[in-house]
């Protein structure tokens, strides 16, 4: 479990991250989001020990990262998969690392079988590719088989093959219990790994839910109603907080009621349905509404999106 209590970092005049609580528990694959700029690497950082709070605290199973006795049997992180001596091999880059806490040279080959670079194990890192270099990096975080994941932008590089194959490891990792924090920019994939989700905008948190909740909130409860009777339903849903709207003759966009509701008035007064189907919006979408007012630079294009987003 990952546990973050009022965590603040400043960099001289600039706040990177402010006040920020969460908990990221066991057991499901928790997704970090926010915009560029929002503060996920410099608080993950200090999860691993890399950065020390401003104040706050941040502990991972009960404890500061530096006071557990061998880190990286507690927790595993991928934070630059390129940070690497590019002139060692594979093998030797996790060798040493399984040195520094007493790994046995078994694990190391279990990883490297685990993760696909039996083939070019032996070869120097220099000459890996992006997708190769990412692998390698997971294979690190994995060494000490531990509890707690952190991992940021894993499945940047990877060919579809290698992205179902990191989808389908977190998963099976947090169903044996095991605490899982990933950050990615990709979100059709964060939609298809996580199950909860954090965003943070600016330093600060925006939103600490499961993803279906953070996806309805985001959608407005709209619904889209088909009848060759549309005129006639309008003025039934007429009411507070009710909004329909519409650009074809046959089609209804509501917002401010139910599905069930309008199929319950629908019926009662003999009005066909041809469609009744509730809107959701897509991560993506969902996440852009979000977090509009916490992104830092924008572009004409992007603010028209996030307009049509809004509307």
């Amino acid at each position: 479990m990952i546990e973050a209590h009022a965590l603040t970092k400043r960099y001289g005049a600039r706040t990177a991250v402010s006040d920020l609580g969460f908990t990221v528990r066991p057991g499901a694959v928790t997704g970090f989001l926010g915009p560029n700029g929002a503060g996920k690497s410099t608080t993950m950082r200090m999860i691993v020990g890399l950065d020390s709070p401003t104040s706050g605290r941040v502990t991972v199973n009960g404890k500061q990262y530096a006071e557990h006795r061998a880190p990286l049997r507690e927790v595993g992180a991928m934070l630059e998969a390129r940070a690497v001596h590019t002139g060692r091999s594979a093998y030797h880059h996790l060798l040493a690392l399984a040195a520094t806490t007493g790994i046995p040279r078994r694990r190391v080959d279990e990883v490297v079988d685990l993760v696909g670079l039996r083939e070019v194990a032996r070869k120097r890192v220099g000459g890996f590719s992006l997708g190769m270099g990412q692998r390698l990096g997971i294979a690190g975080a994995l060494l000490g088989d531990p509890a707690t994941l952190v991992l940021d932008e894993p499945v940047n590089g990877l060919d579809p093959e290698g992205v179902l194959w990191i989808r389908t490891l977190l998963r099976d990792l947090a169903a044996e219990g095991r605490t899982v924090l990933l950050s990615s920019h990709l979100m059709s994939e964060m939609a298809l790994t996580a199950e909860h989700l954090i965003v943070i905008g600016r330093g600060r948190l925006i939103a600490d839910t499961s993803v279906e909740e953070f996806v309805r909130n985001a959608s407005g409860h709209t619904v889209r109603v088909r009848s060759e009777e549309a005129d006639r339903l309008r003025p039934l849903l007429a009411g507070p907080g009710v909004s329909v709207t519409s650009d074809e003759r046959t089609v209804l966009i509501v917002s401010g009621i139910s599905s069930d509701r309008i199929g319950r008035l629908a019926a009662d007064e003999g009005i066909a349905l041809a469609e009744l189907v509730p809107q959701h919006a897509s991560l993506e979408q969902a996440f852009m509404e979000m977090t509009r007012d916490a992104v830092e630079f924008q572009t004409p294009d992007a603010a028209m999106v996030d307009e049509e987003v809004a509307a």
